[in-house]
């Protein structure tokens, strides 16, 4: 019976610690993910600063597959090019060894799970009754709570099973067992979901007794190696750039893996040699402090070779992206913030593509790039892309991005339709010698809107929008009265006057549809700081 009862409070005590992790991680993205998110775009300039935000990133949300998706996202969006984004992924490795340092400072050495209780109650009554900013900030700190009553929880069970699950219970010391070990621990991350988890058990049975330090340190580099799978899985249908972070990152993992195998013994031998007998007095400080130092030297030597890495990774994953909508991973859809900056960058490449139709059913000699048919499917596939994002209504700035981007598609495809079914119309103002000076003015100012978008200068685009829109209605107004007055003096037919009169009303819808549609993406732009960031990555 005691037995049951000690492997009951281990699970019991894994169970709270992976809720805490997931509590916390949840709070914390709330809290905290929009500005990671920012500054992992805004200091990612090489693969050096990409390690490095990578790893602060993932430190502070306790969360490497957040930080993963955040760079897959930025790739897909254009702000990042992919080596950059490596350097993203690598220093992630070494952010989520945070975690360890957590629970061995903090709940072994100062054993915070009795103290920490009244800070879960506190985290509770904050998420209940606050809102906003507090709510989340009361979520993260229950769940900090949980995760070191879960590990206290799960010390007393494993010190329970001490008679029962000891080092013999495992593979021998061996290579052979080591690599047995390391299966073993990509199965429990694989089982768990998370690296965190197996880390904080294996440091509990290291602590316990249960495994010797040798049998722990295989199992955390088999845990590492578990990670993968996760980015593996939600890269397979995605795009090309999601596939090629899904495998960069398991081609790295398994490196570092490998390297730090052959490290265990000297590792050891190493500690006898500075202090012998520290090793296994000091046995769970020297787990982490391996896991930091194996996966810091990994990215060390790995930084040097990005761009080659990265240019073998495209050409052993290519793919041509659907137009339009290639940046659409569905992958990207767990991060709200980074799927509405995807859809926010596929929006301006679509918006470019409308306005030359625009200018050319009015005759410009610049041709579409693309057909109106394709058009209209990337804007289908954006809408019900934009459909399966889920921002609340906390989350202030991606909540006001998603709303405006749903205006824009709103406008976009009715700006469409009048390209589409009713470019006849558009060839009436073309033909029409009283509205050539309204025609001109509107492919003019359309030319001036592409070339602002182009370098990202949403306000002024959005400006000049809104003068052509006010300019063509006092411009077209009296060409109305002078049609009138026409039709009345016997002058002008009833049938060539209705053309004219249509070609008005779609002149003026194009310019108020152009109109609103600018205003919105500068909405959006504004609020994310996009136009600042954009033209960093453009003069780059």
């Amino acid at each position: 019976m005691e037995n049951i009862s000690a492997i009951l409070q281990t699970a019991g005590g894994l169970g709270l610690f992976l809720l805490g992790m997931i509590v916390m991680t949840d709070g914390l993205r709330v809290l905290a993910g929009g500005a990671m998110r920012t500054a992992l775009m805004r200091f990612t300039s090489s693969p050096y600063s990409g390690a490095v935000t990578g790893a602060l990133t993932t430190a502070v949300l306790q969360s490497s597959s957040a930080t993963t998706v955040a760079a897959v996202g930025f790739v897909s969006a254009g702000l990042l090019g992919f080596s950059e984004s490596l350097g993203i992924i690598f220093g992630a490795n070494i952010g989520t060894t945070i975690t360890g340092w957590l629970v061995v400072l903090l709940g072994f050495k100062f054993k915070l799970g009795t103290v920490i209780l009244p800070f879960v109650l506190l985290g509770a009554i904050m998420r209940l009754f606050a809102s906003g900013r507090v709510a989340s900030f009361g979520f993260a700190m229950a769940g900090f709570g949980l995760i070191f009553i879960g590990i206290a929880t799960l010390q007393q069970g494993m010190l329970g099973l001490q008679d029962v699950i000891t080092p013999d219970s495992f593979p021998a010391d061996t290579l052979a067992g080591r690599v047995q070990l390391v299966m073993l621990g990509v199965g429990i991350t694989i089982i768990t979901q998370s690296s965190s988890a197996g880390v904080a058990t294996t440091l509990t049975a290291l602590f316990a007794g249960a495994i010797s330090f040798e049998q722990a340190a295989a199992l955390v580099i088999g845990m590492d190696i578990g990670t993968t799978a996760t980015a593996v899985i939600a890269s397979i249908g995605g795009s090309a750039a999601a596939r090629r972070t899904g495998f960069s990152h398991v081609i790295y993992n398994l490196f570092t893996a490998t390297g730090a195998l052959l490290l265990i013994t000297p590792y050891t031998l190493l500690w006898e040699a500075i202090s012998p007998g520290a090793l296994v007095n000091n046995a769970e400080i020297a787990l982490v402090a391996f896991h930091t130092s194996y996966n810091t030297a990994g990215v060390m030597i790995a930084l040097p070779f990005t761009s080659r890495f990265a240019r073998m990774m495209k050409s052993l994953v290519r793919e041509k992206a659907p137009a339009y909508t290639g940046k659409l991973d569905r992958s990207l859809l767990s991060e709200p913030g980074v799927a509405i900056t995807a859809v926010q960058s596929s929006v301006y490449e679509q918006l470019l593509a409308l306005l030359r139709h625009v200018n050319a059913l009015l005759g410009s000699r610049a041709s579409p790039q693309s057909s109106m048919d394709e058009l209209q499917l990337a804007l289908d596939k954006t809408q019900a892309y934009t459909d399966r994002i889920h921002a609340r209504v906390e989350q202030d700035k991606e909540w006001k991005r998603l709303v405006a981007l749903i205006h824009v598609l709103d406008h976009m495809q009715r700006l469409h339709e009048r390209c589409d079914e009713e470019a006849n119309r558009a060839q009436a103002a073309q033909r029409s010698r009283e509205l050539s000076e309204s025609v001109q003015l509107l492919t003019d100012s359309v030319d001036h809107i592409i070339a602002d978008i182009i370098i990202y200068q949403w306000q002024s685009a959005a400006s000049r929008a809104d003068i052509i829109s006010r300019q063509l209605t006092e411009q077209t107004e009296p060409v109305r009265e002078a049609v009138m007055t026409r039709v009345a003096a016997g002058e002008l037919d009833v049938p060539a006057a209705t053309e004219i009169l249509k070609a008005i009303r779609w002149l003026d819808r194009v310019s108020t549809h152009m109109e609103r549609i600018l205003f919105h993406l500068a909405q959006a732009s504004f609020v994310t700081g996009r136009e600042e960031v954009k033209a960093k990555v453009y003069e780059n």
